[in-house]
């Protein structure tokens, strides 16, 4: 006999029971469900005294689980109807999938789109079970090179197990790194159309609630993802593979540098759009996401317009917090210190008048260990220094409302990554931000990864709170992935991650990162630039010294 809990109902067994026969979910509700920690498909049988948690589309997991299904279902559907094409699935705008013929090299029309909707919702009709099953590593590379897809057969090669699971879906065969829901009955809510000569797929959202939010067309950030793409392409780096290929034939120090050259140049280009409007741009205003490698950015863009002639002065909005008995709180009660009433606004707005009409400015100077501000220092600016800010709402006019528009010069910057394990399985660029968080926490807070991942949610709900809904009425978008960084991370990420223990709430994240990262060949990261944004992460930045 066992004990089987599920939403505080405890229920006896004698026999091994699958989750399914112990939910009532005739709506097919439920994606997944967490087991004594451990992430469980619903079709996971039970033998064993069990806590269950049934995690449906307002979960971060049972998204994730959602979301892998989808693509399957996309790409069985592909195979079903067009079985000579090749398609991959990337991220896309308004965080929804993207779908691109890599073969043949046609647009994606209204009718290729339409038959794909029509074979995908004939398939979720049916409700044909996905069935796991195992086959040797060899095995697996030998079907996939006779299914013509190289680019998963080469995958395998890098993986440490020796065994392969996969899911058959009918006559239908493929594996997508990551846990299903039991049929394709569960997949009915998605939303295809015609994009930029591409397909667009939405699909439910944790952070909408679990449905399918309004998709917001932002041709700012489609075109730096498109830039993305391409530059995949150049460096030979768009799937795991083809990077790996860099270590094994010793030609990471090229690629290194081709990246970090990337970099240089789009710091060139925008120097030479703030220098074109000059005259007019008083703030220039930098946000991001966490972990998209902003203080080096910074630094790196005053030294850029430095080698033009122009001083800017740097400003950090951390500056500018209240008193904490002051800050706001959020809907759990604790202290929200990414809030915008958590900041001093108004004395924000009278420093910058006053430094942009040539008059002293005494700037706050905040103590984060007491809690409250004091007296900083004075300082004086010329007609022609523009001034840097930086920090989560920077591109929030409510922050700078005195100042006009036309004196503001925003800049929208975060990893924008295009790569893919396979073609049919994209890399999350917030799992990158997270990774790169998990290691500078780590090197200079001395943070757990157990506490980074505690904290982690809190600064998503800030995310899509302060600075997504500010990213596409930015000037400049600037892409701060290093494609070859997660080589260079892999070290220094997976011992933080193995501490993390499996009766820890954060276990199931961090196991995920541990399995998709074993696939990274390891990069010596000597060869990486002390002014290489990655330094901010790693350690060894020749900026260190600047901001302390």
């Amino acid at each position: 006999m066992f004990k089987v809990t599920i939403d505080n109902k405890t229920t006896s067994l004698s026999d091994r029971m699958p989750i399914t026969a112990l939910l009532d979910d005739p709506a097919k509700h439920y994606m997944a469900a967490k087991v004594n920690n451990r992430l469980r498909e619903l079709t996971y049988e039970l033998s064993f005294d069990s806590v269950v948690q049934p995690l449906d589309l307002t979960t971060s997991d049972g998204v994730k689980v959602y979301e892998t299904s989808l693509r399957y279902l996309l790409a069985m559907a592909f195979h079903n109807l067009y079985p000579d094409y090749q398609i991959k699935i990337s991220y896309a705008v308004s965080r929804a999938l993207l779908v691109t013929l890599v073969s043949p090299k046609i647009t994606m029309d209204r009718q290729l789109i339409n038959n794909v909707v029509q074979e995908m919702d004939r398939l979720v009709a049916q409700d044909i079970p996905f069935e796991r099953t195992v086959m040797s590593k060899d095995d697996a590379y030998d079907y996939f090179v006779a299914q013509n897809q190289q680019d998963k057969a080469d995958a395998l090669q890098y993986r440490p197990e020796k065994t392969c699971h996969f899911y058959r879906c009918g006559d239908y065969l493929n594996y997508m790194y990551g846990y299903m829901v039991p049929s394709t009955g569960y997949l009915r809510s998605y939303k295809l159309f015609a994009y930029d000569g591409h397909m667009v797929v939405q699909y439910p959202r944790y952070e909408a609630g679990g449905v399918i939010p309004q998709f917001k067309d932002e041709p700012t950030f489609s075109k730096v993802l498109k830039n993305a793409h391409k530059w995949a392409k150049i460096c030979n780096a768009e799937i795991i593979s083809k990077m790996n290929d860099h270590v094994n034939e010793s030609t990471y120090v090229d690629f290194i540098n081709m990246n970090e050259t990337l970099h240089n140049d789009m710091l060139h280009q925008l120097g030479d759009r703030i220098v074109e409007d000059i005259e007019n741009i008083r703030l220039i205003c930098i946000a991001g996401p966490s972990s998209s490698g902003k203080t080096t950015f910074s630094n790196r863009l005053r030294i850029e317009l430095m080698s033009r002639g122009i001083t800017p002065l740097r400003i950090s909005l951390d500056m500018y917090y209240k008193d904490r008995d002051q800050i706001p709180l959020d809907e759990f009660g604790a202290k929200d210190f990414e809030h915008i009433d958590a900041l001093d606004v108004e004395l924000f707005n009278q420093n910058m008048l006053a430094l942009i009409n040539g008059e002293e400015a005494e700037l706050p100077n905040y103590q984060f260990e007491q809690g409250r501000a004091e007296h900083g220092f004075v300082t004086k600016i010329g007609p022609d220094t523009p001034i840097i800010i930086e920090g989560i709402h920077a591109l929030n006019d409510s922050l700078s409302y005195l100042i006009p528009k036309h004196q503001k010069f925003k800049i929208y910057i975060a990893p924008q990554f295009q790569l893919n394990i396979d073609y049919h399985n994209p890399i999350s660029y917030t799992d990158i931000r997270l990774l790169r968080r998990i290691v500078r926490d780590k090197k200079y807070r001395g943070a757990s990864a157990e506490r980074t991942l505690d904290m982690w949610p809190s600064v998503r709900r800030g995310e899509f709170k302060w600075i997504y809904p500010y990213q596409e009425g930015c000037n400049y978008v600037y892409n701060s992935a290093l494609t070859y960084e997660l080589c260079v991370l892999k070290k220094y990420a997976l011992p933080a991650l193995q501490e993390v223990k499996p009766d820890s709430p954060h276990y199931i994240t961090a196991n995920r990162l541990i399995k998709f990262l074993k696939y990274f060949k390891d990069m010596d990261d000597k060869w990486v630039p002390c002014n290489s944004l990655l330094r901010e992460f790693i350690g060894g930045s020749c900026f260190a010294d600047v901001d302390e």
